[in-house]
């Protein structure tokens, strides 16, 4: 299917009434760094180029590609193509899964959160100008119609950049929140929500990523007028995340067409599957 296909599929969804999801094929690219720059003091943004990515399809915010890493034994193991899907055998190749910042004239930005003992992490932290990787992806994209009332955005620093983009994706005459929780100040960074997005950066202090209820106790001050429609993405910690899909459903109402949730990661757990 070309890109007009998918064009129009998502402008079929975007003229809709609900979110959905639409496929694409799940490309292999061999890309290469070409510079890092830091945004805040938390994200470290990894800038790839290279001919691969004429190919590479993004559309819309909330799209993962996986960046795939050699074993434990040192061979670099690739999935190998399979029709409009890629077929990732056994042993399964190491990878990790990231949002696609940006996309647009030959390059593609990830911004990598740091952590200590990350894999990803500490590749993003030592690599340099020239070095190649293979990134898989993105399988397909969550679209969104702009013509909900409001729209409620949420979740911790591994959420960062795809609300970035969302921000700013959504028409300047949007209206609704985003709330961002950090570890401290210096992990804010400049973004651009249309002017009736609230942003509220909700800092947890000493306490391990993962492991505050701050980013749950500041949602829950969300009232969304009686008759308004809310489109509500919320990411972060599986676990954190368990109390907030309740709220979503039960108190502030929303259907599952009109909300996503997803566990970016697990704490203890290294490649969290948000499906297990």
């Amino acid at each position: 299917m070309d890109r007009s296909a998918y064009a129009e599929r998502i402008q079929e969804v975007l003229d809709g009434a609900h979110g959905a999801k639409v496929g694409y094929p799940i490309g292999l690219c061999e890309v290469e760094v070409k510079r890092s720059a830091p945004v805040g003091s938390g994200l470290l943004r990894i800038t790839f180029g290279g001919p691969d990515l004429d190919d590479f399809h993004s559309y819309v915010p909330d799209e993962h590609v996986r960046l795939i890493f050699p074993c434990e034994d040192g061979v670099l193991r690739l999935p190998q193509r399979d029709g409009l899907s890629l077929e990732w055998g056994a042993p399964r190749p190491v990878s990790r899964e990231y949002t696609v910042r940006r996309f647009g004239d030959g390059e593609l930005d990830i911004d990598f959160a740091i952590h200590p003992g990350g894999l990803a992490s500490e590749w993003a932290l030592g690599v340099t100008p020239g070095t190649r990787v293979h990134i898989a992806g993105p399988p397909g994209g969550v679209v969104v119609p702009r013509t909900y009332d409001k729209y409620l955005f949420a979740g911790d620093l591994t959420a960062l950049p795809a609300i970035a983009r969302w921000l700013e994706w959504l028409p300047r005459t949007a209206s609704g929140w985003a709330f961002i929780e950090v570890g401290a100040d210096s992990e804010q960074i400049e973004l651009t929500p249309p002017p009736g997005v609230q942003v509220r950066w909700v800092v947890r202090g000493a306490a391990e990523p993962g492991s505050s209820n701050a980013l749950e106790k500041t949602l829950r001050e969300v009232k969304v007028p009686a008759g308004e429609r809310v489109y509500v993405w919320i990411a972060g910690e599986a676990g954190a995340l368990r109390p907030l899909r309740r709220w979503v459903r039960s108190e502030l109402g929303v259907g599952p067409k009109n909300f996503l949730i997803a566990g970016y990661w697990k704490r203890g757990v290294a490649d969290y599957d948000r499906d297990e």
